[in-house]
């Protein structure tokens, strides 16, 4: 059957022209197989119709999301995945190293870190443990209290044992001698969970100086709800460290503990179901009380419990700003231990850019009688079970909502790949110039090279600040139910905080220069893309390029020869000038671009022979 194209060629008019040729050789058989059919216009229009179709055939064709789950063990996290159409590979799937994200429940070793791809995402961070492990979050957090004592006193008294026994013993002979209220005592394992090993002293000689383990000041004047003593649990979702951005989910849940609370005596230390709230532990009790709505039972959510707590003539707007705070406070210490992790395991990757980790933290908080929220651990691996309906709708949100946030896109790959390629060109092009010292320079020279690199780092600076907003953008679009606690947007709060990083940094590089600390610190202070671009021009100006709105092609440089007092001057001066003195005169402006030494050279001919001729 005949095609539409030779169709056309034989219902044409026009004589063909290999008739001649090719005809005459085998006209028989080519008369056989390529007769006259008119051709029609609906046959035309089924033929483009069925090119357009093949043609979107491939199109529709899209790399799906994959994600490796062999080491998380629960549902929510896998149903949650699906909700996001992220496909989950099989245990047995030869391409689940190639996977675009990695889901871990445990602590990540750090040579998983290492061998990350730029597109893909794990859900870890390196050296979190500075703030999940308890014995580790009471020192980095008496560091900071040392350094501003009244911005980071949220944490209760703590003992770090055996190293501070003595002090821990010394300080309860002071309260025995000053005759105060004696405080009760709490000894937890430094890298505990689930309220194992937690145990009550009314009396700090009773306790053992065990390795590992941690001795803090009970709180013995909690917020009760319904009699019942109550810890929030709160989520965290960190996206960046580079620099650091952090979501506060609006939801959480509220723990009660089983049994109504009262003081802390002898008599009582050990009724774990009233002193503790570990959802772990109440479980245990049979009084615990699981109920399908949210204002009800053992488990409630927060957003009831503000309900509550407004309609009962509380502050909560003040409530939820301190509990912000103290979040971005807490991510503030460890944020220079993370960010140098995270650049031991990536080096070369540049600040600002898509960052392979991020991190959905747990955050144990206690509500005193006069509502002061203390912080009392941090989870770096949260429970994601959802044994009950409360669980399942605050948790699956937090884990839907946060997917949406860290962005993880089938093109990453491809992209990535064209970055990498893009980058060795633009190191293999580099010119050697810029390796050289500027000791060998002419004055003139130097003043140049430091204006390009001053351009350089502007128009660096003017990436950055494009990409964040940008990012911005996206977030604000799809936060679902988080908040942006860090950076935000109150210019006042963000200049405290990045006062309280700085003095962050400078306690954990105590070591480094203080160029080195300028350095991290600049990319925390909020920068203005019409400020820099008016620097960027004040350089120009510096530099003697003058603002020009079209752009000169490259291939023809423009090149002003000396002006004609300087041919008279040179045609007055004696014979017995020497050549230096005629160099000097003969000089051109250099072009608005960087040239080669050869064209410059040749530039420089041209000048010097115009100038003769005038």
């Amino acid at each position: 059957m005949p095609t539409t194209f030779q169709k056309k060629l034989y219902s044409t008019s026009e004589p063909r022209l290999w008739d001649s040729t090719i005809g005459r050789v085998d006209s028989g058989q080519m008369d056989e197989r390529f007769s006259v059919f008119p051709i029609t216009e609906e046959e035309e229009t089924q033929e483009r119709t069925s090119r357009q179709d093949s043609g979107s055939k491939k199109k529709k064709k899209k790399t799906c999301i994959t994600a490796n789950v062999t080491n998380c063990k629960y549902d929510l996290v896998r149903s949650s995945l699906e909700a996001v159409n992220i496909f989950i590979l099989k245990e047995e799937s030869i391409s689940l190293q190639a996977a675009y994200l990695f889901w871990f429940d445990s602590v990540v070793p750090m040579e998983k870190f290492q061998e990350m791809k730029a597109y893909q995402r794990i859900n870890h961070f390196p050296s979190m443990g500075e703030i999940c492990r308890k014995d580790y979050l009471a020192r980095n957090m008496a560091k900071m209290h040392r350094a501003r004592p009244t911005e980071f006193n949220f944490v209760p008294r703590s003992w770090i044992l055996p190293s501070e026994y003595n002090l821990l013993q010394v300080y309860a002979q002071d309260c025995r001698k000053k005759k105060r209220k004696f405080p009760t005592f709490i000894q937890k394992p430094a890298n505990g969970a689930m309220g194992n090993g937690i145990q009550l002293f009314r009396n700090a000689e009773k306790i053992q100086p065990c390795e590992q383990t941690i001795v803090q000041e009970y709180l013995d004047k909690p917020l009760l709800l319904d009699g019942y003593k109550i810890d929030l649990r709160l989520y965290c979702l960190v996206t960046h460290c580079d620099p650091l951005r952090a979501f506060l989910y609006k939801d959480g849940l509220v723990r009660l503990s089983t049994e109504k609370y009262v003081n802390p005596t002898e008599q009582n230390m050990d009724q774990m179901f009233m002193h503790l709230t570990n959802y772990s532990v109440n479980k245990q009790n049979e009084k615990f009380e699981r109920h399908s709505d949210y204002d009800r039972g053992s488990k409630r959510s927060i957003k009831s419990l503000l309900i509550y707590l407004k309609n009962s003539g509380y502050d909560t707007a003040t409530l939820w700003r301190n509990i912000c705070d103290l979040v971005v406070k807490t991510l503030i210490v460890v944020s220079p231990h993370i960010l140098h992790s995270y650049r031991m395991c990536r080096p070369g990757q540049a600040p600002h850019s898509d960052s392979v980790c991020f991190e959905i933290l747990g955050f144990d908080i206690f509500l005193d009688r006069k509502l002061k929220p203390w912080l009392l651990e941090v989870n770096r691996a949260p429970s994601f079970g959802g044994d009950e309906k409360i669980d399942r709708d605050i948790k699956g949100g937090v884990i839907r909502d946060a997917l949406r946030l860290v962005n993880i896109r089938a093109s990453d790959k491809k992209r990535n790949l064209a970055n990498q390629k893009a980058e060795a060109q633009r190191r293999l092009l580099r010119p050697s110039q810029s390796r050289l010292s500027t000791g060998n320079l002419s004055t003139s020279a130097q003043r140049r090279f430091i204006i390009n690199r001053r351009k350089e780092e502007l128009k660096e600076k003017l990436g950055w600040v494009r990409k964040e907003a940008a990012r911005e953008e996206y977030e604000d679009a799809n936060l679902g139910g988080y908040a942006r606690i860090f950076p935000c947007h109150d210019r006042t709060q963000r200049e405290r905080y990045t006062s309280l990083l700085s003095d962050a940094f400078q306690l954990f590089l105590q070591s480094k220069s203080a160029p080195f600390q300028k350095n991290i610190i600049d990319h925390y202070r909020a920068h203005n893309e019409d400020e820099i671009l008016d620097l960027i021009e004040q350089c120009e100006a510096e530099e003697g390029i003058p603002p020009t709105k079209s752009k000169p092609l490259s291939s023809m440089p423009l090149l002003t020869p000396p002006p004609r007092s300087s041919s008279r001057r040179y045609s007055d001066q004696s014979s017995s000038s020497s050549s230096s003195s005629d160099s000097e005169e003969a000089t051109y402006i250099s072009p608005r671009f960087k040239l080669s030494p050869e064209a410059e050279r040749a530039a420089y001919l041209v000048s010097l022979y115009i100038y003769v001729c005038c």
